[in-house]
């Protein structure tokens, strides 16, 4: 008597992922990593990186920080505008190296799925990434195990998936406190007599901060939310940075700086 095994499947749809797969050896043992021209070009057109709160600090000197939605509210880097076009990933698919990267970013082509009820983590990846084949240099399995490069790989977004956790926390205490408001980015082009609105996003209410009680203070300053609230207003001033990386990419003056580049 034969038994079939069967392989379980993913459903739904990951972000920047093309062709997500759990991960196993029965179906990718004979794939491995090579290197590829654009190490970057599979996040080239996003606008936003989803971020955990363990990077807001360091990303909010070169970022906006942003929330995606209200109902799950979950913190974003936002790197383009207009376009979908990632400002900070060139046309040779590098990433600028002076501006942090984002662990999202870092983690791909693998991710985390979970299953049974949310309980159990699996292991995807991006069988459709540039940088992955069949033969590939760098095996993903060795001797019917995780390489080491892959184990690695594993526990980054094991350690990734704990701070996600952390993060959801995070936007649920601030949406709890109704500090998270919609609200708009704007710009006055040189010359202009009214300011233009650019985005409109939503993120943290400083009005609505300053009017907490002081209960709710102290709550957010023991839970050690203070510093990431903070933190997420001072990136409001990275949308004039945000601007002016796009006017240089497109050779653009301030009068243009909002049309959509022509390529």
């Amino acid at each position: 008597m034969s038994e079939t095994v069967n392989t379980p499947e993913l459903s739904g749809t990951m972000f920047l992922f093309e062709k997500p797969e759990l991960m196993n050896k029965e179906t990718h043992s004979g794939l491995g990593f090579h290197q590829t021209e654009k190490h970057y070009g599979y996040c080239a057109k996003a606008r936003a990186i989803p971020i955990t709160v363990s990077e807001i600090i360091p990303a909010m000197k070169d970022y906006p920080i942003i929330f995606g939605n209200l109902e799950n509210p979950a913190p974003l880097a936002i790197v383009g505008m207009v376009d979908d076009v990632n400002l900070f990933v060139d046309e040779e698919g590098n990433w600028d190296t002076a501006t942090y990267i984002p662990g999202y970013v870092r983690r791909y082509p693998f991710g985390v799925a979970s299953g049974d009820g949310g309980e159990r983590l699996a292991i995807v990846i991006d069988t459709a990434y540039e940088g992955l084949k069949e033969g590939g240099q760098f095996p993903l399995f060795e001797n019917g195990a995780p390489s080491t490069s892959t184990q690695q790989a594993i526990e980054f977004c094991q350690a990734f998936e704990q701070d996600r956790a952390v993060t959801d926390g995070f936007g649920q205490r601030l949406k709890q406190f109704e500090l998270i408001r919609a609200q708009s980015a704007q710009f006055t082009p040189q010359g202009a007599a009214e300011p233009v609105n650019f985005a409109e996003y939503y993120g943290v209410d400083e009005k609505i901060l300053q009017e907490l009680s002081d209960e709710q203070f102290l709550e957010l300053r023991k839970a050690g939310m203070l510093p990431l609230v903070y933190a997420m207003l001072m990136s409001m001033s990275n949308w004039r940075n945000l601007l002016q990386r796009r006017a240089r990419r497109y050779n653009m003056s301030e009068a243009e700086i909002l049309n959509p580049a022509i390529n």
